[in-house]
């Protein structure tokens, strides 16, 4: 066996989940600023998060699933990880971003499970909180070497693929890191480094091990 994991937003999905939230509510420019931010590694990302969450106060749940259910995704992402379970890998995904989101794209692009946030609502409408397992930076690394532990999977059997600063913890425990249309802080700790929105890159680069 052996396991890929993506990102979600910006690497499975063409965007910031939580920049087409915003727009309704008309503060996408602020909350976009924000997570370029913290996807340069300028801004920590737990308090990017919860800053960028509170904008969405007042958001209808309804209207959120509605977003959330006609999401761009990127070129070659179906196919990629069809692929890569026919190649024998778990296929994951751990994103910073809401279980809104991942939770149904999960029926779309077919990996196998999804490791995000939730936005709280209450009486059907958002509160503007958010909790859930990838608040932090080192998220998605902590979150990586337990499932490696549960599935009995080493680091020479893992790849990683991932855009943004969020992304580094989860890169120091794979094999192969691959930089997905990235920032350059990402770029400079992976191994292989993507430049076109296409995912089929890593099947034509053969990067499966």
């Amino acid at each position: 066996m052996k396991l890929c994991v993506f990102d979600f937003d910006s690497t499975l999905m063409d965007g910031e989940t939580i920049d087409f939230l915003a727009e309704e509510l008309n503060f996408k420019e602020k909350v976009s600023d924000i997570t370029e931010k913290a996807m340069q590694g300028k801004m920590d990302f737990y308090e990017s998060l919860t800053m960028r969450a509170n904008f969405l106060k007042g958001l209808q749940e309804k209207r959120l699933n509605e977003i959330c259910h006609n999401l761009p995704y990127m070129p070659g992402a179906k196919e990629t990880i069809g692929e890569l379970k026919k190649r024998g890998y778990k296929v994951v995904v751990f994103s910073g971003g809401f279980r809104n989101a991942t939770g149904f794209a999960k029926e779309i692009l077919k990996y196998d499970v999804d490791f995000s946030n939730t936005l709280h609502v209450r009486d059907g409408t958002l509160t503007g909180k958010v909790g859930g397992e990838m608040m932090f930076d080192f998220s998605k690394g902590d979150m990586l070497q337990r499932l490696q532990t549960i599935l009995g999977i080493d680091k020479n059997s893992t790849m990683v693929v991932g855009d943004g600063a969020n992304d580094r913890s989860m890169f120091k425990f794979a094999k192969t890191k691959v930089a997905f249309c990235a920032k350059e802080i990402l770029k400079k700790e992976a191994n292989v480094v993507i430049e076109k929105k296409d995912l089929t890159k890593i099947l034509e680069e053969e990067l499966c091990m």
